[in-house]
């Protein structure tokens, strides 16, 4: 995740990582070193981000594939395919 936060920091940045250990930074080709404070906010704050969105991963394991969405929106009409999207929807809610 350490790279990750450093490319949402500074997408242009070049740098080696050793075994996701942020003292082990190695910066390439002239990027300008990130502090480990801003590394580390946004390492949290992409976790929020991450943890805050579950209810969207759960979603994406029960929603019919897009061939059966379209079936039920031709047999059922746009209702009846709200109405099994929903099902899905209730069970995991936004927060």
């Amino acid at each position: 995740m350490i790279i990750e936060a450093i490319l949402k920091i500074n997408p242009n940045a070049k740098v080696i990582i050793k075994n996701e250990d942020i003292d082990s930074i190695q910066w390439l080709d002239g990027t300008t070193p990130i502090s480990k404070t801003d590394i580390q906010d946004k390492i949290a704050e992409l976790q929020t981000e991450y943890d805050n969105n579950k209810y969207q991963r759960d979603r994406e394991k029960e929603y019919p594939s897009i061939q059966d969405q379209l079936d039920d929106i031709y047999h059922n009409g746009i209702d009846g395919w709200k109405t099994t999207i929903k099902t899905t929807k209730d069970k995991y809610p936004k927060e």
